[in-house]
């Protein structure tokens, strides 16, 4: 499948240094801005002071949900915003947050039995489900790596090492490489090992990969330990030998034991988020030989996307299914945050222009269509998705300030702002 969506022109254009330093400036700025609009929304609309730690639900109508769950993968993202946010802009309003979402974590998520962190809680913080789910493992040690680079708190960075060590120990598939999907509390064998009801029930995917790879990016940062470097490559090195495909350019997203694809489709906002977490991992462990092979592959991943999907209002389409050959409809807040930075990326490393005109499409579009203006933060879908006026919560058990907040961060870091 290689039509195109929308139109885009990928000549490089001849642009003064100027011109890009006003900008890049102008941009930085607007990023920054909405930086703090976002924080802003989550310190006003997200604690829970009643009964702990943040709401499990917040609808689009900023209205608490008190009888929803509290999640593993909301608390780890709260905490990684608040903590990178804290860093980037020196604001303690946000360090008091990232305390109080390390705090609850350590105290209600964790298990101090078997290791690891609950994937669900009731509103008051008693244990709902108590599989170790990878991907939540992994946003864990993401979360917390950003805490003790925040806090220099040294019993946050052994916690994250624990962790990052369970996976290790428990996690690997010793014959066939990679990472399993999900175990029991104890760490055992579990038969229904999907992330949620939407994912296919396949023992490796793509999209736990991918965090692994993010988490142990932001260890090594913070703990540049031999062994984390090698868990790290070992991650970079499964990515160009399973999940790439090096003819198309996509990713394989749910995969077997022997690492057959099962993918139902294509689905562009991983491909696109995967282009620049991966420059990142790569960037971070610094190993010549790997960035003289990958780094040529990100561009291409980063170029399909562009040229496959972009929709007739400069957003990036979500996903293509192969069983009913269409495209999915729905625009959703968390493709265009990790188009907007993996664009801006891919013209950071190549120089091409024409990854930059596209994320500044990209933004016209989040800015126009996927911004609550009245009411704060991103909404699920864009106002073209639901014109009805219907909405999803803006914050949930998979609706964080991760995909946005990060964006904007990430976004004006590499404009230089």
């Amino acid at each position: 499948m290689s039509q195109t969506v929308g139109t885009h022109n990928e000549t490089h254009m001849a642009v003064s240094p100027d011109r890009d330093t006003a900008v890049h400036s102008a941009l930085a700025k607007v990023f920054n801005k909405q930086l703090d609009d976002i924080a802003q929304w989550w310190l006003s609309y997200a604690q829970d002071q009643a009964q702990g730690g943040f709401y499990g639900e917040v609808s689009d109508d900023n209205i608490a949900r008190t009888d929803a769950d509290k999640g593993i993968v909301l608390n780890t993202r709260i905490l990684w915003f608040f903590s990178e946010a804290a860093v980037f802009t020196g604001n303690m309003d946000y360090r008091a947050i990232a305390d109080r979402a390390y705090q609850y974590l350590c105290e209600y998520f964790f298990d101090r039995e078997y290791g690891g962190f609950y994937w669900s809680l009731s509103p008051g913080g008693e244990v709902e489900q108590s599989k170790k789910q990878v991907y939540a493992q992994a946003f864990s040690i993401y979360a917390l790596s950003a805490y003790y680079e925040l806090s220099k708190n040294s019993s946050a960075l052994k916690m994250a090492l624990d962790c990052f060590t369970l996976i290790e120990e428990n996690c690997i598939d010793t014959e066939g490489e990679g990472y399993y999907e999900a175990y029991t509390r104890e760490w055992g064998k579990i038969e229904d090992v999907r992330l949620s009801e939407k994912d296919l029930n396949y023992p490796k995917t793509m999209n736990t990969h991918l965090h692994v790879l993010e988490a142990y990016t932001k260890l090594y940062q913070v703990h540049p330990d031999k062994k984390v470097a090698q868990a790290l490559a070992y991650g970079i090195d499964l990515f160009d030998k399973y999940m790439i495909d090096h003819d198309s350019y996509h990713l394989h997203m749910f995969l077997d034991d022997s690492w057959q694809d099962h993918s139902p489709g294509i689905t562009y906002g991983h491909d696109i988020e995967c282009s620049w977490l991966l420059c990142k991992a790569l960037k971070v462990l610094d190993d010549p030989s790997r960035n003289e092979r990958l780094l040529p592959v990100i561009i291409k991943l980063a170029k399909t996307c562009q040229r496959e999907a972009i929709g007739e209002h400069g957003e990036v389409i979500d996903a293509y299914s192969w069983v009913t050959e269409s495209y999915h409809e729905e625009r959703v807040w968390w493709v265009q945050a990790e188009a907007l930075v993996g664009f801006l990326s891919a013209y950071k490393l190549s120089g091409d222009e024409s990854f930059l005109n596209t994320a500044q499409d990209i933004w016209s579009f989040i800015d126009t269509y996927q911004i609550d203006h009245d009411k704060g933060e991103w909404r699920w879908r864009s106002t073209l998705d639901a014109p009805d006026g219907s909405r999803n919560y803006k914050a949930g058990f998979w609706k964080g300030p991760y995909h946005n907040g990060r964006a904007m961060i990430e976004a004006a870091k590499l404009l230089g702002g």
